[in-house]
């Protein structure tokens, strides 16, 4: 095997380096194709320059996923549970490419139930393979399994919403990802282990994937993309064993995409009126009344996001 070969001659520094190198060229050749199959954006009539995306390629998080799972796979040491995460992380891809390429988008109950129960059974997998132990202001706390289980989901489902909700300018979602899931990498390299590595070789894919996605750009991750990559964060952040610090090392994301899931849940069940002069997703504000331009939201995100993540380390470290 590969990984086998790759041991016994490289560090773990430098295969995560390798890591990186190999699924960017491999996702930058599988993009470059342009598959046909892939759909296309047909504009959003409600967000800010929404009809500039009519017309490009979508969904193509299905390739940016499927090229990860493969060199990982290639790559690195496989175990059941690394088998049973590829297949939710390529079904909460899937779940997220079918919607891409509906023609009549899917209703915001029917994703939220499906994330459900991928995330409900990727935390009953997890809690079998893994210590439901976290720390929290320097104090180490161990829950019960099923509590456990219920606060990861929640977790899981937050992270892929807020995460797909910021996906609506160049490059946004994608640098914000990249960010957070190397402060992760960072901060918690020991505690991830393995998965580390992992995370340098979704970032190469990610990178590749920019390639396109800077504004502006040719093709977008779509739901496909966007709601897998959620997904991942919130599982770093419970293998790091700090899950609160998603909270810092994934703010922005949960600010831009999470204050609009909140506006609508208000107004819709409880009729209650909520940042009702203030556009979101925030990024929408901030082109619309602000007068950024995309490039200016999304340097300025990343660096707001960049001193969150040194502000995480001074605390955690």
């Amino acid at each position: 095997m590969l990984y086998r070969f790759l041991f016994s001659h490289f560090t773990n520094q430098q295969i995560a380096m390798i890591g990186i190198l190999a699924a960017w060229l491999v996702t930058l050749f599988f993009l470059n194709c342009r598959f046909s199959f892939l759909p296309h954006d047909h504009g959003r009539a409600f967000a800010v320059n929404g009809e500039k995306s009519k017309g490009k390629l979508r969904g193509v998080g299905l390739v940016i996923i499927a090229c990860y799972v493969a060199v990982s796979l290639l790559m690195l040491p496989v175990t059941l549970e690394y088998i049973i995460f590829c297949i939710l992380f390529l079904a909460v891809m899937l779940s997220g490419y079918l919607d891409d390429a509906s023609q009549n988008p899917w209703s915001d109950y029917k994703k939220g139930f499906i994330d459900f129960i991928i995330c409900a059974v990727y935390m009953s997998s997890y809690v079998k393979y893994n210590p439901t132990v976290f720390t929290f202001l320097g104090y180490t706390v161990e829950l019960d399994p099923v509590l456990y289980t219920i606060l990861g989901v929640i977790l899981l489902w937050v992270s892929i919403n807020v995460t797909n909700c910021s996906d609506g300018v160049d490059g946004l979602c994608a640098t914000l990802s990249i960010i957070t899931i190397f402060s992760f990498c960072c901060i918690f390299t020991s505690s991830l282990g393995l998965f580390a590595t992992y995370s340098y070789i979704l970032i190469g894919c990610i990178l590749a994937y920019l390639r396109f996605n800077s504004s502006p750009s040719s093709m977008l991750m779509g739901d496909a993309g966007s709601r897998a990559l959620g997904f991942f964060i919130a599982v770093i952040a419970m293998k790091s064993g700090h899950p609160f610090c998603f909270i810092l090392l994934a703010l922005v994301l949960i600010l831009d995409g999470g204050l609009g899931l909140v506006k609508i849940f208000l107004l819709r069940f409880f009729r209650i009126h909520f940042l009702s002069h203030t556009r979101t997703p925030i990024h929408d504000e901030m082109r619309k009344n602000r007068a950024w331009s995309d490039t200016q939201v999304v340097f300025r995100f990343a660096i707001l996001q960049a001193m969150l993540a040194v502000i995480t380390y001074l605390a955690v470290i």
